[in-house]
């Protein structure tokens, strides 16, 4: 049974009987978390915006979520530009975001956010195990990314690390794509092959800047970019933006959060 068969159930469960007493649900706590404090020394609940399109994932989110005091659902959307502005409205802590939304897209619906506000974390949310797909959701500027079919106590745990400033990947899905990935590359093209500028633009690239984005970082033209991009792409016999991301990864010219030639932090 899929963790959100699993929570539809649980939600069918709780449900009170004709004349029952409906029980108050359980509280649960993460030692490790590190509660906002208010005014009179009561810890201030994380609170998180739920954008999905499917009523019954924000259903199932909701309900898990409402079972820790120290996490308060202060909304949901249903695509990603209603995200935009129950997100100006209610100015939310953490956003769990699913990617594949109408109107929106959930990585376009970050990066709005990201701009109008920098400190406002992200949490995305998705089904999908593709290893190039998850390398670009790490470089994209996520907090974190969480399978839909995480445990609830997996997700109470991703909210509380994200806000604490923390980042969280699902740690067997982010070590099982890193290994298909490397056993992939083989001995594959060489950063050896590329000249410092053209290193930097793949870094940058990486990191998910645009043409315009890079050419600034690196003070030169947007022409200039479009060359050194096209030029890498035949040296290294690469012709995807995954395919750049994933070079510069498993040669250890970037970084992803959480992992390092040792395993995951």
């Amino acid at each position: 049974m899929s963790s959100l068969a699993k929570v539809l159930n649980l939600i069918s469960r709780a449900a009170p009987q004709d004349g029952a007493k409906q029980a108050s649900p359980p509280v649960q706590r993460n030692p490790k978390s590190k509660p906002q404090m208010v005014e009179g020394g009561a810890s201030k609940p994380i609170r998180v915006l739920l954008a999905d399109d499917h009523p019954v994932v924000r259903q199932g989110l909701s309900y898990c979520l409402a079972l820790n005091q120290q996490i308060k659902v202060v909304g949901e959307a249903s695509d990603g530009q209603e995200a935009l502005l129950k997100a100006k409205e209610l100015s939310p802590d953490v956003v769990l975001m699913d990617v594949e939304m109408p109107k929106l897209n959930g990585l376009a619906a970050m990066e709005l956010l990201r701009k109008e506000n920098p400190r406002l974390k992200v949490l995305i949310l998705s089904v999908n195990r593709d290893p190039e797909y998850v390398l670009r959701i790490l470089r994209s500027g996520a907090h974190g990314y969480l399978l839909k079919e995480s445990s609830p106590e997996e997700w109470v745990r991703a909210i509380q690390a994200v806000d604490a400033g923390e980042t969280f990947f699902t740690p067997d899905l982010t070590r099982s794509c890193m290994n298909q990935l490397a056993n992939r590359t083989g001995e594959g093209p060489h950063p050896a092959q590329l000249s410092n500028r053209e290193r930097e633009v793949v870094i940058a690239i990486a990191d998910g800047l645009s043409n315009k984005e890079i050419a600034c970082r690196l003070d030169i033209g947007v022409r200039t970019i479009e060359t050194h991009r096209e030029r890498i792409m035949r040296k290294l016999n690469i012709h995807s933006v995954a395919g750049l991301t994933r070079f510069a990864v498993m040669r250890g010219m970037v970084g992803i959060p959480g992992y390092s030639k040792e395993g995951f932090a």
